[in-house]
């Protein structure tokens, strides 16, 4: 049996990357970070890592990558050293992580997204045109991607979900943000002291440990007086995040993105994850549209630009 020319294309399609064409890591890049003043005096902070090194032979778009919960900027330090040779990188902190306000409020979709364009238009020059960009996020930086992407509309060239952003979490997860909130809390061995922290951390892939993951490490706490450390994200804005997650709506948030989307799938032992994608996918694709594109990352953990770094620039870089 053969398949009819009109029928309908799954709503996955495998991303093709090429690892090996992305450049090296630059390790003398050091970025610029800056401020940026939102509604209500909020100070939103980001980093400008340059770029593009090498000039493209067209125009590319801008990529904004945006961390994921309790994290900040200095998580995506082994994608914007690769990626910067290729197109301008900026990493911006969610407001209540890293050096961004932690004000009491504005931890939901239209605030959130406000602040990722806000971040954008802050980045160009005055006299510049509105900058087309590729929005990445991580985790919960990937539910914070999708809304934005939706509110930028045709400014947005690409969406890269690092491993969240398909999923509904109250659904997925069957419990309530206080018991999310319990699950993902450090156990008091590993926030003990600076060095025990740190060694959790080297200790989850020791060869990918290098200056940037304990840099990334350190800005997440903050060590105390008596040598314990603490979370630096303040409970409040932890707690509205976490809301915010379990108010995401994938489907309606990936319909309203117009340009083109890619998912990278890790952490999946029961396959389980693959299938809510795929359920998704089949829903918010648009008559005509493209499939969402797929990289199956699932043998590695959640933290793919420390584990797989060369595999998110490329995916990044097939957007233009």
């Amino acid at each position: 049996m053969t398949a009819r020319d009109d029928a309908p294309s799954p709503p996955l399609t495998a991303l093709r990357i090429d690892e090996l064409s992305v450049p090296p890591p630059d390790p003398a890049a050091d970025p610029a970070g800056y401020l940026v003043t939102v509604e209500a005096a909020v100070r939103l902070h980001f980093l400008d890592w340059g770029g593009p090194v090498i000039a493209p032979a067209v125009e590319a778009p801008t990529a904004l990558l945006i961390h994921g919960i309790a994290q900040t900027a200095a998580a995506w330090a082994p994608v914007a050293r690769r990626l910067r040779a290729a197109r301008r990188v900026l990493a911006m902190d969610l407001r209540g992580h890293g050096l961004s306000d932690s004000p009491t409020h504005g931890y939901d979709q239209e605030t959130l997204a406000a602040d990722v364009e806000a971040v954008i238009e802050a980045s160009a020059g005055a006299d510049e045109p509105p900058s087309r960009v590729v929005l990445v996020g991580h985790g919960f930086g990937a539910i914070v991607a999708a809304w934005a992407a939706g509110r930028l509309g045709d400014r947005c060239a690409g969406l890269v979900l690092v491993d969240g952003g398909w999923e509904d979490i109250a659904a997925s997860t069957s419990v309530a943000p206080d018991e999310f909130l319990h699950a993902i809390e450090e156990p008091p061995e590993v926030l003990r002291s600076m060095r025990a922290y740190l060694a959790d951390r080297a200790s989850f892939d020791p060869p990918t440990w290098d200056p940037d993951q304990d840099a990334a490490a350190r800005a997440a706490v903050v060590e105390v007086p008596a040598g314990r450390v603490v979370l630096a994200v303040r409970p409040h804005a932890l707690a509205a995040s976490v809301e915010a997650m379990f108010a995401y709506r994938p489907v309606s948030a990936l319909a309203a993105v117009r340009g083109p989307i890619a998912a990278l799938v890790a952490s999946d032992a029961d396959g389980s994850r693959s299938v809510a994608l795929e359920e998704v996918a089949a829903v918010v694709r648009r008559p005509g549209g493209p499939a969402i594109g797929l990289v199956d990352l699932r043998a590695f953990g959640h933290n793919l630009m420390r584990y797989r770094p060369a595999a998110v620039t490329a995916a990044i870089l097939t957007f233009d």
